[in-house]
C-alpha cells in the first residue's frame, strides 16, 4: 500500500519517531543533528516523500535562511548570468535564494520587495531599476531589511553598494579608440533609465577632454529596457541623417551597439577595421551576446564574477553582525578591455 500523504511536519514527526524539535533543527541546518538521526530523518524523507513548506516554516522565525535576489529584467543574458553567480554563492553559504525580474517596471519592483517581506528574507541582493525606480519605498525597505546594491548605484541606498568603475573601464576604451583610429562619439539614451548611464558619459567626457579631444555626444530618444530596439532606430535615424562627426563610435551599453550594428547593415556600411570599412563600434558591458554579433563587439568586460561574490559575502557579512554597518561601503572592480572585430 502507498504511505500515507505527509500534509505538515507535526505529522512527518509522529510517523517518523523522530520530534518535532529534531526535525526542524534538520531542516534549517542538517550538520546540527547526530550522524544517526540524519540518517533516519533522511530514509523517513524518501519513504513518505515527504517536502516541508519552507516559506510556511519561516513565518515563524525571527530570521529566515531566504535570500532576495531582484533584478530590472530577467530576460536580459547580462542580469540572468549575474544573478545565476549570485545564486550559486547564496546556496554554497547555505542560504535560500529567491530570485525575482522586475521587468523594467518600478511598481513591480516595489511589490517584488513587498512580497519578499511577506517570507521575513535574511537580507536582499538588490539590482534597480536607477532612475525611474521609487527611491523613498526602496529606502523604506533597505531601513528595514539587510540590503547590498550591485549593478546600479543609487546613493545612500542600502548598506553597501557593489559594481564596475566607469571611471576606469571608459577611460580604458576611450584610449584605445583614440590610439587605433578617430577619437571616438558617445551614443547614449538622452534619458537612461540606468545610473551607469550617466556615470559613462561623465566618464567619457572627462576621458576624451584628457586626450585633448573634442566630446561629441550621439543622444537617442526612447524610454525602458528595449535597448537593441533603441539602438537600432534611433542609429538609423544618425545614419540617414548623415549625423555622424567621426568615424568611430562608443555606445554606452553593448546592447545599445547591438542595435547599432544592425542598423549599419541595414544602412550598407561596414563595420570594422581595415580597408572598406567605413565604421568602428565598441560598447560596455561583454554582454553574453557581443561575441556572437557580425562583426564581433569590442567591449569593456565587467567582472561578473566579482561583482557577484563580493555583493553576495557583503550581504552575509551583514546578516552575521546583526546591524547594519557604521557607514555605507562602496566596491567598485576595474573593466577590462576585450578586442574584437567591430573596433
Amino acid at each position: 500500500m502507498d504511505e500515507p500523504k505527509i500534509k505538515n511536519m507535526e505529522e512527518f514527526a509522529a510517523v517518523s519517531g523522530i520530534s518535532r524539535p529534531t526535525i526542524s533543527k534538520y531542516f534549517n541546518d542538517p550538520d546540527s543533528v547526530r550522524k544517526s538521526t540524519r540518517r533516519k530523518i533522511e530514509a523517513a524523507l524518501d519513504r513518505f516523500d515527504y517536502r516541508p513548506n519552507m516559506y510556511a516554516m519561516n513565518q515563524n522565525r525571527r530570521l529566515t535562511k531566504n535570500i532576495g535576489v531582484v533584478v530590472p529584467y530577467l530576460a536580459d543574458p547580462f542580469f540572468a548570468e549575474i544573478a545565476r553567480i549570485i545564486e550559486n554563492h547564496v546556496l554554497s553559504a547555505g542560504y535560500r535564494p529567491v530570485l525575482l525580474g522586475s521587468h523594467g517596471d518600478p511598481d513591480l519592483e516595489i511589490d517584488n520587495l513587498e512580497n519578499l517581506r511577506l517570507i521575513k528574507p535574511a537580507g536582499v541582493l538588490l539590482a534597480p531599476l536607477g532612475r525611474v525606480s521609487d527611491a523613498e519605498r526602496l529606502a523604506a525597505f533597505c531601513a528595514d531589511v539587510p540590503t547590498v546594491l550591485f549593478d546600479a548605484n543609487i546613493e545612500d541606498l542600502g548598506a553597501a553598494f557593489v559594481g564596475s568603475d566607469n571611471d576606469q573601464s571608459i577611460g580604458l576604451i576611450v584610449e584605445y579608440l583614440c590610439r587605433t583610429g578617430a577619437p571616438p562619439a558617445f551614443f547614449e539614451i538622452r534619458n537612461p533609465v540606468n545610473p551607469n548611464a550617466n556615470k559613462r558619459r561623465a566618464a567619457y567626457i572627462k576621458s576624451i577632454e584628457a586626450l585633448g579631444h573634442k566630446p561629441h555626444l550621439l543622444q537617442a530618444d526612447g524610454e525602458g529596457w528595449e535597448f537593441e530596439q533603441i539602438g537600432f532606430s534611433e542609429g538609423t535615424r544618425i545614419i540617414q541623417e548623415h549625423d555622424l562627426p567621426t568615424d568611430t563610435i562608443l555606445c554606452s551599453n553593448d546592447r545599445l551597439a547591438i542595435g547599432l550594428l544592425s542598423a549599419a547593415y541595414q544602412a550598407g556600411l561596414r563595420v570594422g577595421l581595415g580597408d572598406g570599412c567605413a565604421l568602428r563600434v565598441a560598447g560596455h558591458d561583454d554582454h553574453p551576446f557581443s561575441r556572437y554579433t557580425c562583426p564581433t563587439l569590442t567591449t569593456v568586460s565587467q567582472d561578473y564574477a566579482a561583482i557577484a561574490q563580493k555583493s553576495a559575502e557583503t550581504l552575509f557579512a551583514l546578516i552575521d553582525s546583526s546591524k547594519h554597518f557604521d557607514s555605507r561601503e562602496e566596491t567598485l572592480f576595474n573593466g577590462r578591455l576585450v578586442m574584437r572585430g567591430s573596433a
